[in-house]
């Protein structure tokens, strides 16, 4: 809502005021404009200021960059998989324990200790976390990402040859 869009309430019958009609009475002569100046000549556009750069060029423009490629985990540790108990942790069983969310893709950190041989399966796995996981005499299985996951280029594409 700005206020050129005020307007009267729908249904009121107040009568414009006529100004401008002589200086018999209130409204006349320079009707209402004061005296002079750029106000009483013409209009003056919406968020103009003066000639002064406007707030709206004077806001900085939105800055960054979303990374279309980024790939998002939802980060599960060690010591959750202990917690657990089971012998073989898929995503879907991590979800119907509550340790992660439906429909995210799930990565194994290193966060704590695990002492039991687990069979892990998931979308991705830290270097010392799948290192705990075999010295414990579990295995790690990482799950292909689904299709409209992809991940970011390798290297450099702008290069020039």
């Amino acid at each position: 809502m700005r206020v050129d869009e005020l307007a009267p309430a729908p249904g009121s019958t107040k009568r414009r005021k006529r100004v401008g009609r002589g200086i018999g009475g209130k409204g006349g002569k320079t009707a209402g404009r004061g005296t002079k100046g750029q106000y009483a000549r013409n209009t003056v556009a919406r968020g103009f200021e003066g000639g002064q750069m406007p707030l709206k060029q004077r806001v900085p423009k939105l800055k960054g960059f979303n990374n279309p490629f980024r790939v998002e985990y939802y980060a599960v540790n060690l010591d959750s998989l202990e917690e657990i108990g089971e012998s073989e942790v898929t995503p879907e069983i991590l979800v119907k324990r509550g340790v992660a969310h439906k429909g995210t893709l799930v990565k194994v950190l290193a966060r704590g200790t695990i002492t039991k041989p687990v069979k892990v399966s998931a979308h991705a796995v830290s270097k010392a976390a799948e290192q705990a996981i075999v010295a414990a005499g579990g295995s790690v299985t990482i799950l292909p990402l689904p299709h409209k996951v992809r991940p970011a280029a390798k290297g450099n594409q702008f290069t020039n040859r």
